[in-house]
């Protein structure tokens, strides 16, 4: 499969490169194009879905055609919806989602993941090039100081807490992280990926000991030879797959891990992507976006929600049928973890890719049975479809790795996608972000607060 970098114009103005002579639309023909109102045009507008010109001697509005009809296109398979007045719109050329599929830069993003490895796509959405066979290569420096950092954690620190370790520490080492140049950014994405994926242990390792100031990378395990060197020729899911589990990595067990990293790699405004854009928005270095990433992720209803997935699909398989397990959860008033989606009306697509993946390896069928009596349960009580999360716990659960590594491989993916999305924000006004509180405190002027009358800290009750 060939893909061109001419996919990738998303959602940004179709009509800006058109030429003088495009012909151009009043309000009322661009409303008839669009089978809308004039008035949602004029927030198609707002929301910057479209462009509008003042008519020669200032009556009215014109649109560009050609921009009019590409809308109409996307609108026919999903109206977007036009924003309220003032609400804040983020134009992107990462991702579309649509009610039962999502793209990268227009491409099927599920068929690109499914048929190039992880680094080939996050390359993809940064650039809108496809770069077979490409692999990134930690800076020396920095992976000893991310290493170093992430292992000087306690040793019940989570993965996503040596992640965020691991991320200041790369920037410190980084003299060049403020170097927001397009190609500055790539160059710290590339070395920051294969840094993160380095500084984490390897499964079931104890932390407790702190590698020297002066030890070289070469202490980095890699996936191909634990406690050896790493290989420059590894994919990153081949040097992730030794932090996640302690069971050797098959073809077909390692195809999935890489193919679920693809998948993952972004997901449009999800709130972690948010959150980096706002940090992106105020120019903040790469690494500072992504550690603004990290730090969404970890919610429980975000990145970490596969962890809760795992655990159910777990005790499932131990208990031999999902009913019991599902009873439970409707009994404490708990959401069945794994199940739904608000931005597609079926399955996931994401976890239909993994799933039939898992299928064609013998030692998934006790999960993917237990997954699917899960879903099978769920639907006498309510309509709910598969999402990635309990794709993930199948995947997390058939090759022995713990619950959160579905956050792991979480973090690890959608960092490409941060960056991808801090490339976009860093093109666009600075500071545009400054949305306003609606303040419901004490009406002003309020007295002076008296001086607290407790007793000072430390300070115990008379005996």
């Amino acid at each position: 499969m060939t893909h061109h970098s001419s996919h990738g114009t998303g959602t940004r103005g179709a009509g800006s490169g058109s030429a003088p002579d495009t012909p151009r639309l009043t309000t009322r023909e661009a409303a008839g194009r669009l089978g809308v109102k004039p008035e949602t045009v004029y927030a198609y507008v707002s929301r910057g879905q479209l462009t509008s010109r003042r008519a020669p001697g200032g009556r009215g509005s014109t649109f560009d055609a050609a921009e009019v009809d590409a809308l109409a296109r996307r609108t026919g398979r999903r109206d977007p919806s036009p924003s309220a007045p003032g609400e804040l719109v983020f134009r992107t050329g990462i991702t579309l989602i649509e009610p039962d599929r999502y793209f990268f830069r227009g491409v099927d993003a599920a068929e690109l993941a499914r048929l190039h490895t992880f680094e080939e796509v996050a390359e993809w959405i940064w650039t809108g090039e496809l770069r077979p066979g490409i692999r990134f290569e930690a800076a020396p420096e920095a992976l000893a100081a991310a290493r170093r950092t992430a292992a000087a954690l306690p040793r019940h620190s989570s993965s996503t807490d040596r992640l965020r370790a691991a991320v200041a520490a790369a920037a410190a080492a980084d003299p060049l992280r403020f170097d927001l140049s397009p190609q500055g950014v790539l160059n710290s994405a590339r070395t920051l990926l294969p840094t993160l994926v380095g500084a984490l242990p390897s499964a079931g390792e104890a932390s407790s000991t702190v590698p020297s100031a002066g030890e070289a990378s070469s202490t980095v395990p890699s996936a191909s030879s634990p406690g050896g060197e790493a290989d420059a020729g590894d994919s990153l899911a081949r040097r992730l797959w030794p932090k996640l589990s302690d069971r050797p990595a098959d073809a077909a067990s390692l195809a999935v891990l890489d193919t679920a990293l693809g998948l993952l790699a972004d997901h449009d405004l999800a709130a972690s992507t948010l959150a980096a854009r706002v940090a992106a928005s105020t120019h903040a270095h790469p690494y500072a976006v992504v550690s603004a990433g990290l730090g969404a992720l970890e919610g429980p209803l975000h990145g970490a929600a596969s962890g809760a997935a795992h655990r159910m699909l777990s005790e499932a398989v131990g208990r031999g049928g999902a009913a019991p397990v599902v009873a439970e959860h409707l009994r404490a008033g708990r959401r069945v973890p794994g199940l739904g989606h608000r931005l597609y009306t079926g399955e996931d697509p994401r976890a239909g890719v993994l799933f039939a993946l898992l299928d064609e390896i013998p030692q998934a069928a006790p999960a993917m049975a237990a997954a699917r009596d899960v879903v099978a349960t769920t639907a006498r009580h309510t309509p709910l479809h598969a999402n990635v999360d309990l794709a993930l716990a199948a995947l997390s659960v058939t090759c022995g790795m713990p619950a959160e590594a579905g956050e792991t491989v979480f973090a690890v993916s959608r960092t490409a996608g941060w960056i991808a999305h801090a490339m976009e924000e860093y093109a666009e006004r600075p500071l545009r972000m400054r949305p306003s509180g609606q303040y419901t405190g004490p009406r002003p002027p309020q007295p002076l607060p008296s001086p607290s009358r407790a007793a000072p800290p430390g300070t115990g009750p008379a005996k």
